[in-house]
């Protein structure tokens, strides 16, 4: 592809329309196993939850385990007309980051499938990092094109607030078990060429303990707006976490737009502590999904819920904002949008 096509690209924003959100439900062979009675009920709110605003396209690992999810979702109150299926192996459930990346270039949607490498090869990940490439061998993406791009870079990475700006941390672009040898000069360029990108806004403090992704942005701010940033806030100075968020915010209030003006900041109070086989688990409210008409918020049974429901609700006035208990999705690390992939208009066939 020449220079010129690719200076039309641009990253949208989550909160565009979308023609869905893809899901890759966990199965035995995962590290779900040994809780799946627990974690499905999770995955199927999740998905009920989408359903009632577009298509939940859902990845199984094959015809049998394709009917016990769509069992799953129908108890749970999922539309079956809004449920689309394929069929791939996959060796986790983080759709977030094994999931193809959209662009809109020329006006028109098509997907970048990045290498995908188990966030820095910490765990396996040869059939996540395939994926994609299967689902658009059976027809998922209809006639979206899908483009291979050597480099690795994770969904939950990144964040767009559609109009040039792409919020990320070095700790995380930057760890050299990802892309080895490429500097930070190195990695802008490819998110210019690839993503559009036309400002790149680095982050370099912000930490969750139990966080396995290098300090994923989706897990510490997040554009609301073009013009508002959610984030994550630690109010308890004894807290081991306090200092390096207090650090990131103090860096986002320096940020600007492109219009030279601060940013309104949303600060999400972290909830309490949860810890489990003695270790704190990464539980943050800037983990939200924005879909159409809709912003779904992991909750965790703590009164810090309704404080970070009522804030973005005010960040997302046109928007229902619904909770969900997203404990149980702890236990591995993550939280409600590393689950989750959203899908601009035009990709997922209707």
């Amino acid at each position: 592809m020449n220079p010129a096509a690719r200076a039309t690209r641009r990253l949208p924003a989550e909160w565009e329309p979308q023609s869905g959100v893809q899901i890759t439900w966990p199965h035995a062979g995962t590290d779900w196993g040994p809780r799946l009675d627990a974690v499905e009920p999770v995955f199927a709110a999740i998905g009920a939850a989408v359903t009632r605003r577009e298509p939940l396209l859902v990845v199984c690992q094959d015809a049998d385990h394709h009917r016990h999810v769509l069992a799953q979702l129908t108890r749970s109150g999922a539309d079956p007309a809004q449920v689309r299926f394929g069929i791939a192996p996959a060796d986790d459930t983080w759709a977030r980051d094994h999931g193809p990346i959209a662009v809109i270039e020329d006006g028109q949607p098509r997907l970048l499938d990045f290498a995908f490498n188990g966030w820095g090869r910490k765990f396996p990940s040869d059939r996540d990092n395939l994926l994609t490439r299967n689902l658009a061998d059976q027809g998922c993406f209809g006639s979206t094109p899908v483009e291979p791009v050597d480099l690795v870079l994770e969904g939950g990475s990144i964040e767009s607030d559609g109009i040039g700006a792409v919020l990320t941390t070095s700790h995380c672009l930057l760890t050299p078990t990802r892309n080895p040898g490429l500097s930070r000069e190195a990695i802008e360029r490819h998110l210019r060429a690839q993503l559009g990108a036309e400002r790149i806004l680095w982050l370099e403090h912000g930490h969750l303990e139990g966080d396995d992704t290098d300090g994923h942005i989706d897990t510490l701010a997040r554009f609301c707006d073009p013009g508002t940033i959610a984030h994550a806030d630690c109010e308890r100075a004894d807290d081991s976490q306090h200092a390096e968020l207090a650090l990131m915010a103090a860096e986002l209030g320096e940020l600007r737009t492109a219009q030279g003006e601060p940013y309104a900041l949303v600060p999400l109070p972290l909830p309490a502590a949860i810890h489990a086989d003695g270790q704190r688990l990464p539980a943050t409210y800037a983990n939200f999904l924005v879909i159409n008409e809709a912003v779904l918020v992991p909750i965790y049974g703590d009164p810090a819920d309704t404080v970070a429901l009522e804030r973005l609700g005010a960040a997302f006035a046109d928007r229902t904002v619904a909770g969900i208990d997203c404990r149980e999705l702890l236990r591995q690390g993550g939280s409600l949008h590393c689950l989750t992939m959203q899908f601009p208009a035009g990709v997922l066939p209707r």
